[in-house]
């Protein structure tokens, strides 16, 4: 990023910013002519309040970007929702940069939590893989009737009833940490197996030679 930014859990003190927020997130999605869940700014401060947002200013203080958390089938499945950087800070590196602070934040709040997003966005779905995000099919992700409810307001909505919720125009991404920990002791465990063997294979060659690795 070529400017500065502050990007910092929200509180009750930035309630202030949810009418501009919620328009700023209306206004993208129609300017991009896809499908968005709508949030009162209402609920925008509630989240606020929660501790379970991140807001972003520059380094002059302006508003510039924001994301929240929400919560599914009692805390097993956790979304990233709400992303959007004002328009007068776009294409700096601060949207990859929020996604990195929620989902910090999500995995601190819920951290054995399935994270899951529903986006159209290339952009979006770049920075999901970079964080260890998989495509994955709808039924992976939660059945909580609440989370479905809130595709109502998309413009998409007949197409996912259409197609009983098994897919839409949206892709389906999912960061599960249970998998994400056998992977990395799988990793860790391969590593231990390579590094056995190199030193099983250097004293081989020390007996024969006679000599010190």
């Amino acid at each position: 990023m070529d400017q500065r930014f502050v990007i910092t859990v929200a509180g009750g003190q930035h309630e202030k910013f949810a009418e501009v927020i919620c328009a700023e997130i209306e206004l993208s999605a129609k300017a991009r002519g896809t499908g968005i869940a709508k949030r009162s700014p209402d609920y925008i401060r509630e989240k606020m309040r929660e501790g379970k947002a991140v807001v972003a200013f520059s380094d002059t203080g302006e508003w510039a970007g924001f994301c929240y958390i929400e919560s599914w089938s009692h805390g097993k499945y956790v979304a990233n929702s709400g992303l959007i950087v004002a328009s007068g800070f776009r294409r700096s590196g601060l949207a990859k940069e929020i996604k990195k602070k929620i989902f910090e934040l999500s995995r601190t709040r819920f951290p054995e939590a399935k994270l899951f997003g529903l986006t159209t966005g290339l952009a979006v779905m770049k920075i999901n893989s970079e964080l260890g995000y998989e495509p994955v099919t709808y039924s992976e992700l939660t059945d909580d009737e609440e989370f479905w409810k809130g595709c109502q307001s998309c413009v998409n909505f007949q197409i996912l009833q259409s197609k009983e919720r098994k897919n839409c125009l949206c892709t389906a991404m999912l960061y599960n940490p249970e998998e994400k920990e056998l992977q990395a002791n799988q990793k860790t465990a391969n590593a231990g197996k390579q590094q056995e063997k190199k030193s099983i294979f250097k004293r081989l060659l020390a007996m024969i030679f006679s000599i010190t690795f």
